[in-house]
């Protein structure tokens, strides 16, 4: 798409690129890539599945507390949280990556080196996220420079499966920010700025239940139930534009020690997702429907006894999207093509930037540095070439939104 920086965001970015501080901050963010490798091995190498990111937490609250930022802590929520001040009256920019990895306790990754690659599960989702700040945060140190509104940096808890965003969304409904940036990801190439919304649910069917001989036309089969809803969802036709997906993903009933009786519930579970949240709140609608035909359909063929449901909703993650040329988006575009790579607009996303963009408020998920890492495998690396790019990135968009005293002002105001 042909894509064009408004004078103001392209004005501003090279008045920092002029500022021999901020020369100076790029230039300690490359020589500083070894020491942020360091911190991502160590990092990578504390077990934080989903739920149980504690240790973790641990150790990067220390990492802010050694870099001197205010007011660190441990929410109630398990967030790490750490404050580097502006000079008052700012915007307030948030700059996250988050703690949880895929990988169940006992996975005990040890990163080891091939070349230039380090392998590990783990190393690039989201520990790179984690440690981008931290060389941000030394790089601002070594230049001295001040901004305008406050940077706030936490590592946020259970984004990660059921987890479902769910630190970030507690440190929005616990604190008010300007503006969202968030690591997560390895290419420094990609803008994600707009949310893929998504629902992840469970239905259990019931009934009574009973022998699978002696109760034979006797009582209504939950299993069947959850299979012609199953069936139903499997015949949905859905929009590739917004692109709108569905999966049923877990059926459950019954065990081999009851391999002849009727079951008495039966449970499926399923996600669906959408770029639209119009489109995901009628999914839903539709998803629902299916369920209560399903129950109505095994009743009646029977005639005996009703089958019934109920659902839990584990997940519901709000879809949305900006304006491709509001501040935020142009700054980040600005920002990539200065640091010698052509922007890439990724469209949809399913990013801890959900729920900044839920919130209306302005976000962007940027690449970490590096290139494809197979994230979510046992086989995940991280390219250190030239991964430093992924901090200066970081750094750029932050003072863009921050401010710099005596420099810039905000580019949101």
């Amino acid at each position: 798409m042909s894509y064009e920086v408004s004078a103001k965001i392209q004005g501003a970015l090279d008045q920092l690129l002029a500022q021999e501080s901020v020369k100076s901050a790029l230039a300690f963010a490359e020589q500083d890539a070894d020491q942020t490798l360091e911190n991502q091995i160590e990092l990578c190498k504390i077990e934080a599945p989903t739920f149980h990111e504690e240790n973790k937490a641990a150790r990067y609250a220390q990492f802010y507390k050694d870099l001197g930022l205010d007011d660190v802590h441990i929410d109630k929520h398990g967030n790490v949280v750490g404050i580097r001040r502006g000079t008052g009256n700012g915007k307030r920019v948030l700059m996250e990556g988050h703690m949880d990895t895929v990988f169940p306790l006992g996975t005990n990754p040890q990163p080891r080196r091939e070349g230039t690659r380090v392998y590990a599960p783990g190393i690039v989702d989201d520990t790179r996220g984690m440690v981008v700040p931290l060389s941000v945060i030394r790089s601002l140190d070594a230049a001295n420079i001040k901004t305008v509104g406050d940077l706030y940096f936490v590592g946020t808890v259970e984004e990660e499966g059921i987890g479902s965003f769910g630190g970030m969304k507690t440190w929005l409904d616990d604190n008010a920010v300007d503006a969202s940036i968030s690591v997560d990801g390895p290419s420094a190439k990609g803008i994600i700025y707009e949310a893929t919304g998504h629902m992840t649910c469970e239905a259990t069917f019931h009934g009574i239940g009973g022998h699978a001989h002696g109760a034979f036309g006797k009582v209504a089969n939950p299993l069947n139930a959850a299979a012609r809803a199953v069936a139903k969802i499997a015949d949905f036709q859905v929009p590739s534009d917004p692109k709108t997906s569905f999966c049923v993903s877990n059926f459950h009933a019954g065990n081999d020690a009851g391999i002849h009786a009727i079951v008495p519930e039966a449970t499926i579970k399923f996600n669906f997702r959408s770029d639209s949240q119009q489109v995901l709140d009628e999914l839903y609608q539709r998803i629902l429907n299916a369920l209560q035909e399903a129950c109505d359909e095994e009743t009646a063929r029977w005639g005996k006894d009703t089958i019934t449901f109920t659902h839990k909703r584990y997940a519901n993650v709000p879809a949305g999207t900006q304006d491709v040329h509001s501040p935020i988006v142009e700054a980040t575009y600005a920002v990539i093509r200065s640091l010698g790579y052509e922007p890439e607009f990724l469209h949809g996303g399913s990013t801890n930037c959900n729920m900044a963009i839920g919130k209306n408020i302005p976000a962007v998920c940027l690449g970490a540095g590096g290139e494809d890492c197979g994230a979510h495998t046992l086989q995940e690396f991280f390219e250190t070439t030239d991964a430093y790019k992924g901090v200066q990135q970081a750094l750029l968009l932050a003072l863009l939104l921050a401010g710099v005293d005596g420099v810039i002002p905000s580019i949101l105001e």
